[in-house]
């Protein structure tokens, strides 16, 4: 079986990444190793971190590089980097796993794929009361979650179904990129190598996250379906600003305008600086 490692971004929310790593200790299966991909936190995410890390029966580290504005694809690189794992899965530090997030992602990982799932939406109120009274969600039932649903605490119940929906299914996707969300995405480390990993151009919020899909799917690695399987529960927050997003798009369309598959400022560029 590989080695897997789930990779977390954050970036000062030290309360929503305690709940997000608690959901870690559920799992059915374990991660191998654990990595937060910090954005420039202070020190509070990092004393987070330090608790969990000795509570934890795997691998924790930290990887952190200074606030200088949105930057998640350059720290996902550095997390990348750093990981001893053959696969790995991205996830945000205000996604709470449900108890088999990383076995599905583990039971439909597949040679010249990467898989891409989808997520619960938390109302705002119960977003604020599972911080505060530290409810642990991602241990309910299914009986706890249907009153949750009735209480318009969350958005929708599907996502949480397990699904066997098949192989063919699954791969009906296969070179569509639009839709893929690092808050809830696999692939294999080499094939991320292969394209030179996350884009360092994008700054701000949006669009990286396509473009690395686009550019794996150019390299014949196809987009599998994990929706049915691998769900993540979304707590609440603000929108991240949007002032970058029409430069990001803008990239974007460049790239699609092009065949490339290697990121102009990524992980080789990193390792060389």
């Amino acid at each position: 079986m590989p080695r897997i490692a789930v990779i977390i971004t954050t970036y000062n929310w030290p309360a929503a990444l305690e709940a997000v790593l608690t959901g870690y200790l559920s799992q059915s299966r374990l991660p191998d190793e654990l990595i937060i991909a910090d954005d420039g936190s202070t020190d509070e995410t990092r004393e987070v971190l330090d608790h969990f890390r000795s509570q934890a029966p795997f691998s924790v580290k930290h990887v952190w590089h200074a606030d200088e504005g949105f930057r998640a694809g350059a720290i996902r690189n550095r997390a990348i980097q750093d990981s001893e794992a053959d696969y790995l899965v991205f996830t945000d530090g205000d996604c709470i796993p449900a108890p088999w997030f990383i076995a599905a992602h583990e039971r439909l990982a597949e040679t010249g794929w990467f898989l891409s799932g989808n997520r619960v939406l938390l109302s705002e109120k119960f977003s604020r009361e599972v911080l505060e009274q530290k409810i642990p969600v991602s241990n309910w039932t299914w009986s706890d979650w249907l009153q949750a649903r009735r209480r318009k605490q969350i958005n929708r119940l599907l996502p949480l179904f397990q699904i066997p929906l098949g192989t063919r299914y699954r791969r009906r996707l296969a070179r569509q990129w639009e839709g893929a969300k690092t808050c809830n995405l696999s692939a294999w480390k080499q094939d991320l190598l292969a394209v030179n990993g996350f884009d360092e151009d994008y700054t701000g919020w949006g669009m990286e996250d396509s473009d690395l899909v686009l550019r794996l799917i150019r390299n014949g690695i196809y987009h599998k379906d994990a929706r049915f399987a691998a769900a993540v529960f979304h707590i609440w927050h603000r929108e991240n600003s949007r002032d970058q997003l029409e430069e990001n798009q803008r990239r974007l369309q460049q790239l699609i305008e092009t065949d490339r598959i290697q990121a102009r400022i990524g992980i080789e560029q990193a390792q060389s600086a």
